[in-house]
């Protein structure tokens, strides 16, 4: 083991960066009709994007294959391997293979390649050789290839990987485009996330419905605090017959404490309130409450029926969750 200072840590750290730059500049120059063709057939495919490779290529695919079924293209990773000892069964007439292979000439790919034109299927290759048996044996061939690998030996797959995460992602983003992917299509595909959430969950799924802090107009101050500490949204509703009125946050109180000082004891609710506070419908969806606090630089959101009436309260936490 040697002795590095930080800076030279630092050095060997910004070569392997530069490296990997440096390809994907040159791919990006290089990315031609070969990318166009492979796109429109994964795009024109009926079945899956069925995704293989071995060894650190193996890793990557099983990298896009996620990615490409998380944004519109159906798709999963079949080990070569294991694919050859009875897997092959998994491959349908209708899919589209998409091999990595940075040699293009890695045995367990090359085995299954005869089932795959036996299948009917179409292939599309990424190999770091145009004249590698397996681009030679595909119907469409993306070059990843690399000067050099990141790695200090100019061994370890490093800038090569790189390269077939970025042509994977090319493939993915584009394919999106073409399908008119959106968010609330990518929020189907991820309920349990955050966005998902966001986007398909409704203000009335999370909303507070019940012991809402609501006052009359002519309501004290000492009312109001014990309300508000009571109700523990950090507000309370000014309400006639359960329509919205007006609301006090527990910052209009500590303003008017500061403000009036004795004289506070003496105010009532509408004093200090603020009349026809913004509402949003239950119905909507958590993205717009989002966005609606955002717009109105506020935490809460009183929400509102079609009548105007109080039906529950939103806070930025409930859609944070």
């Amino acid at each position: 083991m040697i002795e590095l200072s930080d800076n030279e840590i630092l050095t060997v750290a910004r070569k392997a960066i530069h490296t990997e730059m440096e390809a994907l500049c040159e791919m990006e120059q290089t990315l031609g009709e070969e990318f166009v063709r492979a796109v429109k057939i994964i795009l024109n495919c009926s079945g899956k994007c069925v995704v293989t490779g071995m060894g650190k290529s193996g890793l990557i695919g099983r990298k896009i294959a996620a990615t490409l079924a998380s944004t519109g293209t159906p798709s999963f990773f079949l080990h070569p391997g294991e694919a050859f000892h009875g897997d092959l069964g998994m491959i349908s007439k209708d899919d589209v293979v998409l091999a990595l292979s940075y040699s293009g000439e890695t045995d367990e790919i090359l085995k299954i390649v005869p089932f795959i034109h036996s299948n009917g299927n179409r292939m599309v290759s990424m190999t770091g050789k145009d004249d590698s048996t397996l681009a030679k044996n595909s119907d469409v061939h993306l070059n990843v290839g690399v000067k050099e690998e990141a790695c200090i030996l100019h061994l370890a797959p490093t800038t090569s990987t790189t390269a077939q995460i970025a042509m994977g992602d090319a493939l993915a983003v584009s394919l999106m485009k073409l399908r008119e992917f959106t968010s609330i299509d990518f929020a189907r595909l991820h309920p349990g996330g955050s966005l998902g959430r966001r986007l398909l969950m409704t203000v009335g799924n999370v909303m507070r419905s019940h012991d809402l802090p609501i006052v009359s107009a002519d309501c004290s101050c000492t009312e109001m605090i014990h309300t508000i500490s009571k109700g523990g949204l950090g507000l309370i509703v000014i309400c006639e017959d359960d329509r919205i009125k007006g609301i006090v946050t527990d910052g209009d109180v500590r303003r008017a404490m500061e403000r009036l000082k004795a004289d506070f004891f003496d105010i009532k609710a509408s004093d200090i309130a603020s009349m026809n506070p913004k509402t949003i419908s239950p119905k909507e969806k958590l993205i717009e409450a989002e966005k609606m606090m955002t717009k109105n630089k506020v935490t809460s959101l009183l929400v509102a029926d079609e009548q105007e009436k109080l039906v529950g309260v939103i806070q930025i936490y409930d859609i944070k969750l």
